[in-house]
């Protein structure tokens, strides 16, 4: 059961950061650091529903991997599948366990779900991966910590990557590598899918352009997996947030359109927790939906839907 967004609307004609800060706060559950500086927005917002999942303590087996990243990962394994033997992985970058948790309850199969929050800006998740061995011990001791839990010998089927916001920075570190990539089946990003301007913080209507070298490993995985017998599977969301300082989501969602040789669908109908949807672009196994909405609550939507998302990648 969903319920209404409880918060008042926030006013967006203070500064940008101040959003960020929200942003980062309610989807984590944490007081986040001072992110990046962005242009302020004049968005007030009052029309969407941004119906939330409820905080609510899910059943199931959850323990904690302390010593790979910078800050515990939080791993959570249904209450349904305590007997499973085979298990889908999710790992999911920035946002509160609870949501990811719900999602995994309501998972058409087994699921097991690692929930990373490192703190804010896509740079602590980069950072994270840098040696591009703990992407594939972080997987290997979810299975190996799950089997004891379970006093059973467990399999992961597929392995699937989800990022919301900042947390796109350390799905793109991880597959950049041709090791990682190939050990992902899919990728989910929740209106997370950034890069920088050239010249720096010089937005396109003043002339600058976008740096592609931060998109390149979206783009081999969107052409992949737009290919009728790939096994990848792709979808992103965003919003209409515009930072203005960096590329926005729809920017770089129109980025890899282009360079895939896709344009966009015009949508009306509702999404998840009353979004609005607005367009659609879809090839094979890849798709990427636009979402309106210019201020914070529509941007933890996104986050909010991660089950609804999930099941819409997995018919892809």
């Amino acid at each position: 059961m969903l319920r209404p967004q409880t918060l008042s609307p926030i006013h967006l004609g203070s500064v940008w950061t101040a959003v960020a800060l929200f942003v980062c706060s309610i989807a984590t559950g944490q007081t986040a650091p001072r992110p990046a500086s962005q242009n302020p927005s004049p968005m007030v917002e009052y029309t969407r529903k941004h119906e939330r999942i409820p905080q609510e303590e899910a059943s199931g087996l959850k323990f904690v991997l302390d010593s790979l990243l910078p800050k515990p990962i939080q791993v959570f394994i249904p209450k349904k599948s305590s007997s499973a033997k085979e298990f889908d992985l999710l790992v999911h970058f920035h946002g509160a366990e609870y949501v990811v948790q719900h999602a995994a309850s309501r998972y058409d199969g087994n699921l097991i779900t690692a929930t990373v929050n490192l703190g804010s800006g896509s740079r602590v998740y980069n950072d994270a991966f840098q040696d591009t061995l703990i992407f594939t011990s972080l997987r290997d001791s979810i299975a190996a910590r799950a089997g004891v839990s379970l006093r059973a010998e467990i399999r992961l089927r597929r392995v699937f990557l989800s990022g919301f916001s900042a947390g796109y920075g350390a799905i793109r570190k991880i597959i950049s590598t041709p090791t990682n990539y190939a050990a992902v089946d899919a990728v989910l990003l929740l209106d997370g899918l950034h890069t920088s301007y050239l010249p720096d913080g010089k937005p396109l209507a003043d002339g600058g352009r976008i740096d592609s070298t931060g998109l390149l490993s979206f783009l081999r995985f969107a052409e992949d997996a737009s290919q009728p017998a790939s096994h990848k599977r792709f979808l992103i969301t965003h919003s209409e947030i515009f930072p203005g300082t960096f590329v926005s989501t729809t920017e770089a969602s129109d980025f890899i359109l282009r360079s895939i040789g896709l344009t966009r669908e015009p949508v009306l109908a509702w999404g998840p927790l009353g979004m609005q949807h607005l367009s659609l672009a879809h090839r094979n196994h890849f798709t990427l939906l636009g979402f309106a909405g210019n201020a914070a609550p529509d941007h933890i939507d996104h986050f909010h839907a991660l089950s609804w998302f999930l099941d819409e990648l997995l018919k892809l």
